[in-house]
């Protein structure tokens, strides 16, 4: 019971603040001109939808995975591709590039910098969020300093123990998500994306999660 407890804790804390932090997105949004066009990337519908945002005309959505992703609502369309490839799409083809906790999957910094340039690119405006990379809990196993643990630490926790998010994994997942995250610091930031604003998400007075913008969010 107090394990239940705590995951469903833990995942309206989350939701919180996701909710603060699209809320910041949504008050720029509002701000612009419309026709808007949009590429999430990594997104879904289904979380534009758990922030209540209410679909306009003049607002399109392109939503870019590995994977097809399902739309209900014409403001959604959906495009098979990779983060660190957006030549499919001209300079400044998109009025916003938004992007929450996709950087960090990208197993390591040459693809998160070829991530950075393309939204650059790509985007006249850009907002794209990831983990702290030096907060105590880390986001993705729900342990602290996880993060800065040797290989054969997670090994061990992993598979023969049920401490990371209730359950144990294979030795498969195991390396998957070992070589996986890459957590960023706000120096690595900077340096991914020169001249921007970052924004950062605060708990108990502890830098959580940052966000790399050029829509004056800081």
């Amino acid at each position: 019971m107090m394990k239940i407890f705590s995951y469903s804790f833990q995942s309206k804390q989350a939701l919180t603040f996701r909710e603060k932090r699209f809320s910041l997105f949504l008050n720029k949004l509002n701000s612009l001109k419309k026709p808007i066009k949009i590429l999430d990337i990594g997104g879904t519908q289904k979380f534009w939808n758990d922030m209540n945002f209410i679909p306009e005309e003049g607002v399109e959505i392109l939503l870019l995975n590995l994977q097809e992703q399902e739309t209900t609502h014409p403001c959604f369309n959906s495009t098979i591709g990779s983060a660190t490839d957006l030549s499919e799409f001209d300079a400044k083809s998109f009025d916003i590039i938004f992007s929450n906790s996709v950087i960090e999957h990208l197993y390591n910094f040459e693809n998160q910098i070829k991530m950075a340039n393309e939204v650059m690119r790509v985007g006249k405006l850009f907002y794209v969020q990831c983990p702290n990379k030096y907060f105590i809990i880390e986001p993705h196993f729900n342990l602290p300093f996880f993060q800065f643990y040797p290989f054969w630490t997670k090994h061990l926790i992993m598979k023969y123990t049920k401490l990371v998010r209730g359950r144990k994994y294979n030795i498969d997942e195991i390396h998957r998500t070992h070589n996986e995250i890459k957590l960023l610091s706000y120096s690595d930031l900077l340096k991914l994306f020169p001249g921007s604003k970052i924004y950062k998400e605060k708990i108990f007075g502890l830098t959580k999660s940052f966000i790399a913008n050029n829509m004056d969010i800081h």
